[in-house]
């Protein structure tokens, strides 16, 4: 079969492509920017990209178009589409129908960390033999590749609760049918589609009455909004992980270590190179989730000691003259505060230069902009990039008085950081996009 895909540069919509042509479909896909990880690995599988949205895609008579969301009504591929009668499916539903059917699903939900904590658990499978296949939302450098299809009864999946496509409005989580359930946390985000908390936990309500009374919820205890989540209706068995009734991480003589405890028993110990006691929460949520797949949790935590992390999650893109340049896929207020307080507490008194893009919905509506400051207060830089913005980030970011600086030119942007840059210091770049290639930009100049 033949499937053409838009909106294929979308971490979920570039994995679904990588399963399709994996299962041995013919794969093609357009969208509107095409950026690296995505882009380079889909152009190493074989699958051809097209720029933009041309009806004279139509062309390529495809047996099935494959829609993402970013695609909506007015989109003129999608108008033709309609207008001809072609066949076409959401993502989510394509991969429920031809992927998920029959699996052990294994979703991994939350507002924060799910792409990490999808990693965490495929990677804890795949060490205990269990070959599992797989979706995340980013690229983990165990395996080099975000979405594969296997022969094994478990599948992993990052489940988002952003909408399925503009035809069906339901969160994408709803169509996955899973067994073993994470909750990680439940924060306000996508204002573009929800108006409040409520209604994101209406989604997360709906996910909870889908799973079976066989299957596991591996639940954050210190949500409130889970809570509520669970006070609407629960009919599966929940292990709660932050907690000394549950999952537990304790402190060990050395930084890089912690012990696992569950139900005050140890469990084993994890040595690893990650930092920030929100890593350790994901770890807790994995080996939980691992645990009702069959894996012993000494068998986790040792995985979880050769676990390397995800690209575009604190990832170093370069070093020169003595500067570091990281690379994040941070744009909520909490996920940003919580990097930089990862990267802090790796570099101590090291200046710290937090470069952010204000890129997703959320943020470009302007809903979070009054916690950015807090967030970012930790850097003793920031850089801003203001261009296509609704909202004036000089004034949102006033209250960090000279510490910050906004550009709404990308080219003044690089000029400003790379003036303010020297040796020691941590330039850390966060953005959900390709930030106009920024990393190699900002490399490049400190070089000369």
């Amino acid at each position: 079969m033949h499937l053409h895909i838009l909106g294929i540069c979308g971490t979920f919509m570039g994995g679904l492509a990588a399963i399709a042509k994996q299962a041995g479909h013919t794969v093609t896909g357009c969208d509107a920017n095409v950026y690296p990880p995505m882009s380079t690995q889909l152009e190493a599988q074989g699958i051809q990209l097209i720029e933009g949205f041309s009806p004279d895609q139509l062309k390529l008579d495809p047996d099935l178009f494959v829609i993402g969301n970013v695609v909506t009504r007015g989109n003129p591929l999608m108008e033709a589409i309609l207008d001809t009668g072609a066949g076409y499916v959401s993502g989510p539903q394509w991969l429920a129908e031809n992927a998920l059917r029959g699996k052990w699903v294994m979703a991994v939900a939350g507002t924060h960390g799910k792409t990490t904590t999808a990693s965490m658990l495929a990677w804890i499978l795949e060490e205990a033999k269990l070959f599992p296949g797989f979706l995340i939302g980013g690229v983990p450098v165990d395996f080099e590749v975000s979405a594969r299809v296997t022969d094994s009864p478990f599948f992993v999946i990052e489940a988002d609760e952003y909408d399925t496509a503009f035809f069906d409005k339901r969160s994408k989580f709803i169509h996955y049918r899973p067994t073993t359930v994470i909750l990680n946390n439940l924060e306000f985000d996508h204002a573009d589609i929800f108006p409040d908390i409520g209604a994101i936990e209406t989604q997360f309500h709906h996910l909870v009455r889908a799973v079976p009374r066989i299957g596991l919820l591996v639940v954050n205890s210190c949500s409130e909004s889970l809570d509520r989540v669970l006070a609407r209706g629960c009919w599966t068995p929940v292990e709660p992980f932050g907690t000394d009734l549950g999952w537990q991480a304790r402190n060990t003589d050395a930084a890089n270590a912690f012990d696992v405890f569950f139900g005050g028993q140890w469990q084993g110990r994890v040595e690893w190179g990650l930092l920030g006691h929100h890593n350790r929460l994901n770890a807790l949520a994995a080996i939980a989730a691992a645990r009702n797949a069959g894996v012993p949790p000494d068998v986790a935590t040792e995985a979880l000691g050769r676990f390397q992390g995800v690209k575009r999650r604190m990832e170093l893109r370069g070093s020169v003259g003595g500067v570091n340049v990281y690379d994040d896929f941070a744009h909520h207020p909490t996920a940003i505060d919580t990097t930089i307080a990862g990267l802090r507490a790796q570099v101590g008194d090291a200046r710290i230069l937090a470069v952010i893009e204000p890129r997703s919905n959320t943020m470009k509506l302007g809903a979070m902009k009054a916690l950015l400051p807090g967030s970012l207060a930790g850097a003793d830089r920031v850089f801003c990039y203001g261009g296509g913005l609704g909202w004036d980030a000089v004034a949102a970011l006033a209250p960090l008085g000279h510490k910050a600086t906004v550009h709404d030119d990308l080219g003044n942007l690089v000029d400003a950081i790379v003036a303010e840059a020297r040796s020691g210091d941590q330039v850390l770049v966060m953005s959900n996009g390709g930030f106009g290639g920024i990393h190699a930009r900002l490399l490049n100049r400190l070089g000369r």
